[in-house]
């Protein structure tokens, strides 16, 4: 992964702003559906949408510049410490989900899952974890290295207790049951839309085929059966994290969009039709007279899917003056101010 500054474009010294429009730019012009013909837009998107996650969030930015992530936004190594506070290395509640895989001519590996109070439900629970000892970042690093049967065999090294989900050392559980691994996809907002499919390739060496249903939200898991370490009785289960990358125009809000909809100042005083973009194409919303800015329409079923059907798309009117200052507009706003005064901030004084 590039460093961020360098994905961006921007200096270490780059104000926040400078930061986030930078974004934009780069967004608008490397979104996968203006580069339709380019197999590697999406990897790019997602390239600058990892490096935005981390300069676009203060603490994560200072993090970073103090060399305590890296440009993936993982801990970095500090060295071996002495003991200290263990992390958690439970599961949790993680609202899974099941979806499908294929690696080559394998057959589709499929968990069910239905929609809870989160989102996304996973039929029956995976795995538990006993609690780490102070290692730090070296399970990570271990994990990169050897895969997940490496990092727990050398957690037991340093005097970690033994659970009885834990692997051994050759990635099978005290059960027989072979370890899970993780992976991690990033897909585009049009295809939370549409639904998509993204090749991943897992700490087992295995490269598989993962099928992304449509409505998914960010940071949810996909539990693919049998796809981990092998062990002595059933192999383990592969967890694949799914991350939305940001929109330049569209906010999500659950399964609804919301975007800015500028207007300029006679659109706004005498109403009419404006274009309005969708995820599959722009429409025409009818803008009634007077309308101020802040005013939100709704432009039914233009959201995401969801389990109560498709989402709706949610526009504010932001009013636009000229780029440039007008004589004319000047001396009617002046003849407009001197014969019909108004005080919006009344309410406030």
């Amino acid at each position: 992964m590039r460093d961020p500054y360098d994905v961006l474009g921007v200096q270490k010294n780059a104000s926040a702003g400078t930061v986030k429009s930078a974004f934009r730019k780069l967004a608008k012009k490397l979104h996968p559906d203006a580069n339709k013909n380019d197999k590697k837009a999406a990897s790019k998107f997602a390239e600058l949408n990892a490096a935005y996650e981390i300069l676009g969030d203060e603490d994560k930015r200072k993090a970073f510049d103090r060399g305590e992530i890296d440009a993936e936004g993982k801990p970095r190594f500090q060295g071996f410490p002495g003991g200290g506070a263990g992390r958690g290395a439970g599961q949790g509640p993680w609202g899974n989900m099941g979806g499908g895989a294929q690696g080559g001519a394998q057959d589709s590996h499929f968990e069910s899952f239905t929609w809870g109070p989160g989102g996304f439900q996973r039929h029956g629970g995976g795995p538990g974890a006993g609690a780490a000892g102070g290692g730090g970042g070296f399970d990570d690093i271990l994990k990169e290295m050897f895969g997940a049967a490496g990092a727990a065999g050398a957690a037991r090294g340093r005097g970690r207790r033994r659970t009885q989900f834990e692997p051994d050392d050759f990635g099978a559980g005290v059960g027989g049951a072979g370890s899970d691994v993780s992976g991690e996809v990033t897909i585009t907002l049009n295809e939370v839309a549409t639904g998509a499919s993204r090749r991943v390739h897992l700490p087992t060496g295995k490269e598989i085929d993962v099928k992304v249903p449509a409505g998914l939200a960010d940071g949810q898991t996909i539990r693919l059966k049998g796809q981990g370490m092998p062990g002595a009785g059933a192999p383990g289960d592969a967890l694949i994290t799914v991350h939305v990358a940001k929109h330049p125009t569209f906010e999500r809000d659950g399964a609804n969009l919301r975007l800015e909809l500028p207007v300029t100042l006679y659109e706004a005083v005498l109403g009419g039709r404006v274009r309005v973009p969708t995820l599959d194409g722009a429409v025409e919303l009818a803008i009634p007279p007077n309308t101020n800015s802040g005013r939100t329409m709704r432009v039914k079923g233009k959201g995401l899917p969801s389990k109560d059907g498709q989402g709706d798309l949610y526009a504010t009117v932001r009013i636009v003056l000229p780029e440039q200052p007008d004589s004319e507009l000047e001396a009617l706003m002046k003849k407009w101010r001197d014969s019909k005064p108004y005080d919006p901030r009344r309410d406030r004084s």
